[in-house]
């Protein structure tokens, strides 16, 4: 399978043509990065709002869930390279999904700051895993955490999969959904997230799809207009 679009070709004067405006949508990666590192480093709020429910205390730690944790890097990147070099409209309409959810959360981590505290003192094992995620606790922050952007993040890779001819087959289908679960279920499981912060997000990731997707109509791919691989 080629891509749909020779990168080749690509220079710099070029970004502003029709063949590949579509990379300029990539800028929002690393101004969405500086934004959040500065809420998170520089940017101390007087109160944070500790999220919390009934629910996370039937949820018992498990490290195993490192697995599906770590494997959201490879969906949401994995889907965003795909998309890039073989679908270029779901290319389009993935990043405008993020672009919309991951700036409405940011707007909510700075007027509703919220953190939570979930994070086991003590683990009840002593492995690998359990060692691992001791570390991670130290990099990652437990501030700014609803809605989940591990899960806004699912979401707009599983929306670009189903969108995307290639993984429309059943198996994908399955594959990518089960995926999907098990990395928002991992959220909670290993005391990353509250129940609430995925529940949050959930409406977010929806009003997004249906902003994003609604229009179902797809440009046969051209080498004047570069859209789909069919």
């Amino acid at each position: 399978m080629k891509p749909v679009v020779n990168y080749r070709e690509f220079r710099l004067h070029k970004l502003h043509t029709k063949q590949f405006e579509h990379l300029k949508l990539l800028f929002f990666w690393p101004i969405f990065g500086l934004l959040f590192s500065c809420l998170e480093q520089l940017y101390q709020a007087p109160v944070y709002h500790v999220m919390y429910c009934k629910l996370d205390d039937f949820i018992p730690f498990q490290e195993g869930f490192v697995i599906p944790y770590l494997f959201w890097f490879v969906f949401l990147i994995g889907m965003l390279a795909y998309t890039l070099f073989f679908d270029v409209d779901t290319f389009r309409r993935m990043m405008k999904f993020v672009i919309i959810t991951y700036s409405i959360a940011l707007i909510f981590y700075f007027v509703f700051p919220n953190c939570q505290n979930l994070r086991p003192v003590v683990f009840p094992r002593d492995n690998g895993l359990t060692q691992f995620m001791q570390h991670f606790y130290q990099f990652d922050t437990n501030t700014n955490v609803c809605p989940s952007l591990h899960v806004i993040g699912t979401m707009a890779a599983l929306g670009a999969a189903w969108n995307t001819k290639r993984f429309q087959t059943v198996g994908w289908r399955v594959f990518c959904s089960i995926a999907a679960v098990s990395i928002c279920l991992s959220t909670v499981f290993l005391k990353q997230h509250s129940a609430v912060d995925v529940l949050m997000a959930l409406p977010i990731c929806l009003v997004a799809h249906l902003i994003c997707y609604h229009d179902k109509s797809r440009a046969p791919y051209s080498k004047k207009n570069p859209a789909v691989c069919e």
